[in-house]
């Protein structure tokens, strides 16, 4: 095994590279990517010694001493291997022991490695800017929240497997099940497993078809695109596969509520200013090409009164949204 670097490195490894080393540390909330990281580390151990052992540590009820023992050479020689969980609530112990162990781990790999995973927070501090200082591998997993992330997260997910699927399938893909990253990594490992060829839109439709079609959001950007058909359509399977109208409603009225608020700057406000990400703003933008204010403000009153039917004014919340949702497609020209 290749030997820890004692200087510290511009930018950590990735979950996907990060080399065996006496120690390694693990940030973030991403728990997809924290297992990850730590299954590849633990794959790594066993290719240096199949017979290694791997001892599992809550920090949380760490008593001092353990580590000492945990870490101490074996009686039969194999490889120790100790994973600490939930370093972000750990003892004071567990941090002064961990810290005395930092001090005196070496820069190879000999009997002995740590992975220490920490979720959140800023206990253990000294601990934890230790370990970078020392040159020991820091795998940073934050969260991946936004839709682009999760595209590159599914993209690579298919590069990884030597597969090659479209923006269009990727982006669908992350609409059907982007809500759940291990949702979202387990359509991309099905969709590896069960198809052949380049993974097209088409292709993300035979799968996860009722998933995307019975989303609010679906709904919206046909009717906004003026894509009456399609948003009717879409409206129906949303319905009959159990989606309720108040929701509907509400995403439809969001989307416009963006689109006016982009609008109303013509095209001079900042992301930040309009307190929306940047990716939303540009979006809008682009869904705006063949709005004018008059059709806006009609959509946005067709919302409005639908969302006071399917709150009670109707006794039919499914024509409500229906009609809503026609008026909007038939509001944007061209």
């Amino acid at each position: 095994m290749p030997p820890a670097r004692r200087s510290r490195p511009a930018a950590g490894p990735s979950w996907r590279d990060v080399p065996l080393a006496p120690v390694v540390l693990v940030r973030g909330g991403e728990g997809l990517l924290v297992d990850r990281t730590v299954a590849r580390l633990t794959a790594l151990v066993r290719e240096h010694d199949p017979e290694a052992e791997v001892t599992v540590l809550e920090a949380g009820a760490y008593e001092r001493g353990q580590l000492e023992v945990l870490t101490s050479p074996s009686l039969f020689g194999e490889h120790r291997h100790l994973i600490v969980q939930g370093a972000e609530s750990a003892s004071d112990a567990f941090i002064e022991d961990a810290l005395a162990h930092v001090g005196a781990a070496g820069s190879t790999i000999e009997d002995v490695t740590v992975v220490i995973r920490h979720e959140k927070g800023t206990r253990g501090k000294k601990l934890l800017d230790t370990i970078g200082k020392a040159g020991y591998p820091v795998v940073t997993c934050d969260q991946i929240k936004r839709d682009g992330e999760k595209a590159d997260f599914a993209a690579a997910e298919f590069s990884a497997a030597g597969r090659r699927a479209t923006s269009a399938a990727v982006q669908s893909l992350v609409e059907a099940l982007g809500s759940d990253l291990r949702e979202l990594a387990a359509g991309c490992s099905q969709l590896i497993s069960d198809t052949t060829g380049t993974i097209t839109p088409d292709v993300v439709e035979r799968y996860y078809g009722g998933r995307v079609e019975a989303t609010g959001f679906r709904v919206a950007d046909a009717a906004v695109a003026g894509e009456q058909t399609q948003a009717i359509t879409l409206l129906r399977h949303a319905l009959e596969t159990g989606v309720d109208p108040v929701p509907l409603v509400a995403v439809l009225a969001m989307k416009l509520r963006t689109l006016a608020k982009v609008a109303a700057t013509r095209g001079r406000g900042s992301a930040a200013d309009l307190g929306l990400p940047p990716w939303q703003v540009d979006r809008a933008r682009r869904e705006l090409r063949g709005w004018t204010p008059e059709g806006l403000a009609r959509a946005i009153t067709a919302v409005a009164d639908a969302d006071a039917q399917v709150k009670g004014e109707s006794r039919d919340a499914r024509y409500a949204v229906e009609r809503a949702v026609l008026v909007v497609s038939s509001a944007r020209e061209g």
